[in-house]
């Protein structure tokens, strides 16, 4: 059973020996949100794809106002939850502690696509595949079994982990110096790649697994034992729960608003979906509310409100009436598997939808096309590069990569790692510029 006064901790990666649990003006937990909010991968954000391609003349979400998103609504999914704990546990002299949980929640929601590369999720399937697929399977025999594993399901969730976790060259011990329950709420799958399965899901890289079970350990996370071929596996911190829930709730409901301002979807089909949450009394009264406005945008916008405050209420509701199976490891499926069945229908219509028209439409098609070629072809010349520095071409590619990925480790897996950290903090900009570059399509001004 894990506990709260435990899974509760403000220690921070690398500085344990400088921990001072005495507070300040700022809360451990409220300087990780700052820490991220000022930090140049959460600025590449703006510039990663999040569904649509990025902006035209009409607006659409990208990876970092998806981010920020994600962080409002978990921060008032955690206090709601705050709130109702700390009644229940009012006389435990770590109650004060759960006051925290909105601090973490919002501070790894900032964080949950951190490690995402260019392109979307295509972007992610396109490094798995090369190795699983493509060119890069002919190095198969020169890896560990985990660390092939690690290449062929290529997580983002995982590469967040690193991001925030490994010493890069030249910078400082424990990455971003994150505290303990910041960095165990963004891992949504606690276990190494060789437990991933079919969806390719897993928490932390074959060279983080040292690293998450010392947070693990320190916080008290329950064990899996059941796991195989002696593969670590643990049960969720509690607040990935809340995080999961903010982002599933964020980018199922504010994709469907942005294919609606794209003309994806028609605003009579949205307004039906979006009702289709609430009781008929609630209904009339938000028809009335809508019949004050002309804008269509306007009218989604208020039905959007509507819909993610009813669904942050119900989860909060399941997470409370839950905990005792949280905290024991026990509880299946995410928070919104779990609501009452009348919003968990309205949900499921809205994923419905947004399969049959969104992530298949031919904008969105076209980025994923794209990004394949695109992340395919840079892999290819960077991973041959690193396996063979002396060319005269592969020393001109790779004085391009920053220093402070290690393209001269001493293993064959970490130049290739350093392959991926180049290539996943990069935006979709940049990777099409030197894809142009490479491919002799474009040229510096002379």
């Amino acid at each position: 059973m894990m506990h709260w006064d435990r899974l509760i901790n403000d220690k921070r990666l690398g500085l344990e020996d400088y921990h001072d649990p005495k507070s300040g003006s700022r809360s451990d937990f409220q300087r990780d949100f700052d820490r991220l909010v000022f930090s140049s991968p959460f600025r590449r954000l703006q510039n990663k794809t999040q569904v649509f391609p990025l902006p035209g003349s009409i607006f659409v979400h990208n990876r970092l106002t998806h981010s920020m998103e994600v962080a409002s609504v978990g921060r008032s999914l955690a206090n709601e939850i705050s709130r109702e704990l700390r009644l229940k546990y009012r006389d435990e002299p770590w109650c004060d502690k759960l006051e925290a949980m909105g601090e973490i929640v919002s501070a790894a929601c900032l964080a949950h696509d951190l490690g995402n590369p260019p392109f979307g999720h295509s972007g992610e399937k396109a490094i798995s595949t090369f190795f699983s697929e493509g060119a890069g399977a002919e190095i198969r025999n020169e890896l560990t079994e985990a660390q092939w594993a690690d290449l062929i399901n290529f997580e983002g969730n995982a590469n967040s982990f690193r991001l925030l976790t490994h010493q890069f060259k030249g910078r400082r011990k424990g990455g971003f110096a994150m505290t303990y329950s910041m960095l165990a709420s963004v891992v949504k799958y606690p276990y190494e790649s060789r437990l991933a399965g079919g969806k390719s899901k897993f928490g932390f890289f074959s060279t983080e697994i040292d690293t998450f079970k010392r947070i693990a350990e320190e916080l008290g996370l329950e064990m899996r034992n059941d796991a195989g071929c002696g593969a670590v596996s643990y049960a969720r911190h509690p607040l990935v729960y809340i995080v999961e829930a903010a982002d599933d709730i964020c980018y199922q409901v504010m994709d469907i608003e942005d294919a609606h301002k794209l003309r994806v979807v028609g605003t009579d089909e949205v307004i039906r979906l979006f009702l289709g949450f609430f009781d008929e009394e609630k209904r009339r009264h938000m028809i009335d509310v809508m019949d004050k406005v002309e804008d269509p945008n306007e009218k989604i916008g208020y039905l959007r409100s509507c819909v993610i405050g009813t669904l942050v209420k119900q989860c909060a509701r399941t997470f409370v009436d839950n905990e005792p199976a949280i905290l024991a490891g026990e509880f299946e499926g995410s928070l919104l598997d779990n609501i009452a069945l009348h919003e968990r229908e309205g949900y499921r219509r809205c994923s419905a939808l947004a399969w049959d028209k969104i992530y298949r439409a031919s904008d969105v098609v076209d980025v994923e096309l794209a990004g394949n070629r695109i992340i395919t072809f840079l892999m290819e010349k960077l991973i041959h590069a690193v396996r063979y520095p002396e060319l005269n071409y592969s020393s001109l590619l790779l004085s391009k990569v920053p220093e402070q990925y290690d393209i001269e480790a001493p293993t064959l897996f970490g130049k290739i790692q350093a392959v991926l950290d180049h290539i996943s903090g990069m935006t979709d900009v940049y990777a099409l510029d030197l894809y142009r570059k490479l491919y002799g399509m474009s040229l510096p001004a002379v």
